[in-house]
């Protein structure tokens, strides 16, 4: 991050998650390490080797939005209007207060829209062009959150999505920061949104292999490098940030979480579906941010990294800490905290970016869940057992996802300078 451009805080989170539909249920469960998984209970699974997921629970949408939209809206759409609209009032910011167009908004997702589209789909085989709802339409695409939220706000900055698969939620917020940083906007409502748990997306990766079979007990379902691995756990929900401009934040009293530090991206351009085996993608996305962070390595104390509970990407991972950080890797804290949320696809960066936000303000490391073992390969400190209160100066957030994209991002500690 270039010093002359303006400094970017965080100064309000939202979460609808598996393990919590507000955003202090959802830390206590995350520093708790209570995983969210139960059985499925949106569609029939009974026929399947795979019947378990972390679902939403508990969530009043009416809370958000008027019944007419709520009806309307696909469940992504749902989640991340309620996470934004929560981050919102965490910040404590009007947003009538700001200038239209200097607040804007970006989300990221892979398949945001899939329920409805789904549905047109079974609609139109059944009853052919006639029996498809026109609302459908707005509600199905990929890019209709960002809009939604700007419809509702009065927003006219932007109102920009990103598919990046599960980097999604990390290059929103490079993103929205990047817009603060330049001068072209003083806030963004950053963040992500995914409701993949449906019955074709549910058994797409059921039969790729990539899903924990552990079906007697879902809570210790996922075991991210523990030597009885066998997957992760698929997950739905959103997460919103509210980006400020530092001097914008100061002028108003706002509570400042952390601060945005840098970001790096890259594409291994190895495989649809697999990581490069030496993790050279993932290497250069850390080299990256830190680079754009202008930070030394040692900087770093914590790491929310992807552990996804898959054994070649955790030896992989550890490889790649070892390679990038050197001497300096015994001393990281890291922790996958997946089988607490789930793994929510699109949206899982911005969940552990909050994660990584809340750690560096509370001062505590969440542990990793259900790793009880490590594997052969996974040797570094992965927090096992309870969390941890430590004096956390920076946080990177690590996620991988399909076709080889790999970013990663930095929040620091407000230091109040």
């Amino acid at each position: 991050m270039n010093r002359a451009q303006k400094r970017v805080v965080v100064t309000g989170l939202g979460v609808i998650s598996p393990c919590g539909v507000d955003v202090q249920s959802f830390w206590n469960a995350v520093v708790a390490g209570q995983p969210s998984a139960g059985p499925v209970t949106h569609f029939p699974v009974d026929q399947m080797p795979v019947r378990i997921a972390s679902e939403v629970r508990d969530y009043d949408a009416s809370e958000y939005m008027p019944d007419s939209k709520r009806r309307r809206f696909d469940p992504a759409i749902k989640f991340g209007i309620g996470a934004a609209l929560q981050a919102l009032k965490d910040s404590g910011l009007d947003p009538t207060s700001v200038d239209p167009d200097r607040i804007g908004v970006v989300d990221g997702t892979s398949v945001c829209g899939l329920t409805h589209m789904l549905e047109a789909q079974t609609r139109f085989l059944s009853s052919g062009y006639k029996g498809i709802q026109p609302s459908r339409t707005v509600t199905a695409f990929a890019g209709a959150c960002s809009s939604e939220i700007a419809i509702a706000l009065g927003i006219t900055h932007s109102a920009v999505t990103i598919a990046t698969a599960c980097s999604s939620g990390n290059d929103a917020l490079a993103w929205g920061s990047a817009k603060i940083a330049d001068g072209s906007a003083d806030v963004m409502i950053a963040g992500a949104e995914e409701a993949p748990i449906v019955e074709a997306y549910y058994s797409l990766f059921t039969n790729v292999g990539v899903l924990s079979r552990r079906n007697h007990e879902p809570r210790k379902a996922m075991r991210p490098f523990d030597e009885d691995r066998d997957g992760f756990v698929l997950g739905e929900g959103s997460a919103f940030v509210i980006l400020e401009e530092l001097s914008h934040a100061l002028a108003r009293g706002a509570r400042i979480y952390c601060e945005y530090s840098g970001h790096g991206q890259s594409c291994d351009a190895y495989s649809s579906v697999s990581n490069h085996p030496e993790g050279k993608g993932m290497k250069r996305a850390i080299e990256r941010a830190l680079f754009d962070a202008e930070i030394p390595l040692d900087e770093i104390d914590y790491i929310n990294c992807h552990g996804s509970a898959t054994e070649v990407n955790e030896i992989v991972e550890t490889k790649v800490y070892r390679s990038v950080f050197g001497r300096w890797a015994e001393r990281l804290q890291i922790s996958a905290t997946k089988p607490v949320t789930g793994h929510l696809m699109g949206a899982t960066a911005a969940i552990e970016a909050v994660i990584c936000a809340l750690a560096l303000f509370h001062k505590t490391v969440p542990p990793t869940a259900n790793l009880e073992k490590p594997a052969e390969g996974c040797d570094l400190d992965y927090v096992r057992g309870a969390a941890r209160r430590l004096p956390l100066r920076r946080a990177l957030n690590i996620n991988l996802g399909f076709g080889g994209k790999n970013s990663a991002l930095i929040l620091s500690a407000f230091d109040g300078a």
